[in-house]
């Protein structure tokens, strides 16, 4: 009896020294997806934010996400494999882990960000509890400026494909960027062929399990790069897009039709506190160590 007594005394003495701390007793695990042509273990990217989580969280699990069985698939396959293969493989792998059972936060960075949106919606179990998209594009894109690093032949070539048809059958089953290609100039055919972004924002029918799956998220912080040179329109990191049958004029989420018809629960959402619209100057995915600390580490602890 007097064991369990200690037994109980010790882990209470844990848990407020946990809390004097600035850390709960058991950190929340953290699921992160990388962006287009970047990979889950690159040291200058993912596997430096893994590094400085999990030294300013003491004991957090930080699951860097690896699409394929080495780091050059896991680029490619951000290029050519199909989201929604994509997504149900990460689906799986979030399902068999262990240390994800009760529950994690996600951050997705560029194209992770709605990659993880659709998870959040198509994958309650293990439940998703906030999720950050860093620079991700909600209402998809309709164009690349510039591209990362040294993939820009590859970016070049994208480009091509996309001019000559984004929504066949053919590019939309094996090019990642044509399946959030949003053309404002072709509505009607986002719509009908997008296989993977006009599915998830609702834009075919409502699905009231998607709805209902990322409504029971506490935040959904979305981060919009205020000098951002890679996505057009920028306003989609923010969940607006250009006005329907133009590509100059943006308009912003609450002026959208997902948002007025709230086929999407992001109404309802906004209105109980749940949306976190976050600025940061810089380019793409440019942004400091000190910003991230005091900016996105509190949605983490």
């Amino acid at each position: 009896m007097c064991s369990v007594k200690m037994a109980a005394l010790r882990a209470a003495v844990l848990v407020l020294l946990g809390l004097r701390l600035g850390f709960a007793a058991t950190a929340v695990p953290l699921v992160i997806w990388h962006g287009m042509g970047d990979s889950c273990c690159n040291p200058q990217s993912m596997g430096y934010i893994k590094k400085i989580v999990e030294n300013k969280i003491p004991g957090i699990y930080v699951l860097s996400l690896k699409i394929g069985s080495n780091l050059i698939q896991d680029m490619e396959n951000s290029f050519f494999m199909n989201v929604n293969d994509q997504v149900r493989e990460v689906c799986s792998q979030l399902a068999k882990d262990p240390h994800l059972k009760g529950g994690y936060n996600a951050m997705g960075f560029s194209q992770g960000g709605q990659f993880l949106r659709a998870v959040a919606q198509r994958c309650p179990s293990p439940p998703m509890l906030n999720l950050i998209s860093v620079g991700g594009q909600h209402q998809g894109v309709y164009g690349f400026p510039r591209c990362p690093g040294e993939s820009s032949h590859i970016c070049d070539w994208i480009r091509k494909t996309l001019d000559l048809g984004a929504y066949t059958q053919a590019v939309q089953e094996h090019l990642v960027q044509a399946e959030y290609w949003h053309n404002p100039l072709k509505e009607e055919d986002y719509r009908k062929n997008s296989i993977f972004l006009a599915d998830i924002n609702q834009e075919r029918g409502i699905n009231e399990t998607y709805k209902k799956n990322l409504m029971a998220l506490k935040k959904f912080v979305m981060v919009k790069f205020l000098n951002d040179t890679m996505v057009d329109p920028p306003i989609s990191e923010w969940f607006g897009f250009y006005k329907s049958g133009q590509a100059k004029e943006t308009i912003p989420l609450k002026e959208t039709s997902l948002y007025t018809e709230d086929r999407l629960g992001l109404q309802e959402m906004d209105k109980a506190g749940k949306l976190v619209f976050l600025g940061v100057k810089g380019d793409h995915l440019h942004f400091s160590e000190e910003w991230f600390y005091t900016t996105i580490l509190p949605f983490l602890q």
